[in-house]
């Protein structure tokens, strides 16, 4: 039987495209179809790829998505592979990449344990957004690591208030809050002040962005919660971001609803790693010479 593998790289970068030139070829040599986007075919120049539109049938059947560049390609990739359910690898080629299962010195190894299907798969929680304005369309999307309502003006302070579960919960007046996963704990929520949350934990976040308010500090829900952020109707536009790639914007008077995605995003573990070691490793935490016992 025919195995079919993605291929998603930032072909911009020169030595992104030598890697995923490696990869695509040895996939192909161990009896795989190797699917590319067709903007970057021409940048590969690799004979026997198979070109295909970035739309949501790109992953359609596919046993395998590569993410190969930072954290940027993997949520890039992730809006391919999410609606195929097709199982999701990130090799880091960027700089942190705090999404990605392999590092580059790794490379031969992962595309042979994927060879070998010698992988596990886990399911990441994700996040269905919609807003709702008057004398406008709605908006539906969705997040794997956040959405963020925040001001769209650089001098004016948003005023926002926040339900959870149809109750009020409180009003900022902040630069705007972020809604995460714990897969986004690490990311834009991380950055905000907010906690670090195992990725296995089932919890929505809430964190307020520089908020005026005594009552300032992240919130962590169930993944039954419903989040409700509302735009003052007297206050500035605002502006809704998911992860950093889908932006619209949202007037005032606007409602955004964030709950439990619907499909999860499903990630390749190609070994038993602790997460506290992979925090270790991102961030560069101090651990080294510590004179406590270790087990």
């Amino acid at each position: 039987m025919s195995r079919t593998a993605l291929l998603v790289t930032h072909t911009g970068r020169r030595r992104s495209t030598e890697h995923a030139r490696t990869v695509a070829a040895d996939l192909i040599a161990a009896g795989f179809e190797v699917r590319v986007m067709a903007e970057e075919a021409g940048d590969l120049h690799l004979p026997g790829v198979v070109p295909v539109d970035g739309t949501a049938a790109a992953a359609e059947g596919a046993e395998i998505v590569f993410a190969l560049g930072g954290d940027g390609t993997f949520l890039r990739a992730a809006e391919l592979a999410r609606p195929a359910k097709a199982p999701l690898l990130g090799i880091n080629l960027g700089k942190v990449g705090f999404l990605a299962e392999a590092e580059i010195d790794d490379l031969d190894r992962a595309v042979g344990d994927i060879v070998r299907r010698n992988y596990t798969v886990d399911e990441r929680l994700t996040l269905d957004v919609r807003a709702e304005f008057d004398g406008g369309p709605t908006i539906e999307s969705w997040a794997l690591n956040e959405v963020s309502v925040e001001k769209g003006s650089r001098a004016q302070m948003l005023e926002l208030l926040v339900d959870v579960d149809g109750r009020p919960l409180s009003r900022y007046g902040c630069d705007g809050v972020v809604c995460a996963t714990p897969t986004g704990s690490t990311a834009y929520a991380f950055s905000a002040g907010g906690p670090v949350v195992w990725p296995e934990v089932e919890a929505l976040l809430l964190v307020p962005i520089s908020a005026h308010a005594l009552f300032s500090r992240p919130v962590v829900t169930a993944p039954t919660s419903t989040l409700s952020i509302t735009v003052d109707p007297f206050t500035a536009l605002a502006v809704l971001t998911c992860d950093g790639r889908r932006v619209y914007d949202l007037p005032p008077g606007a409602r955004v609803t964030v709950q439990r995605g619907a499909l999860p995003v499903r990630v390749v573990r190609l070994r038993a790693r602790e997460f506290t070691d992979r925090l270790v490793a991102k961030f560069g935490l101090p651990v080294h010479g510590w004179r406590g016992s270790r087990r």
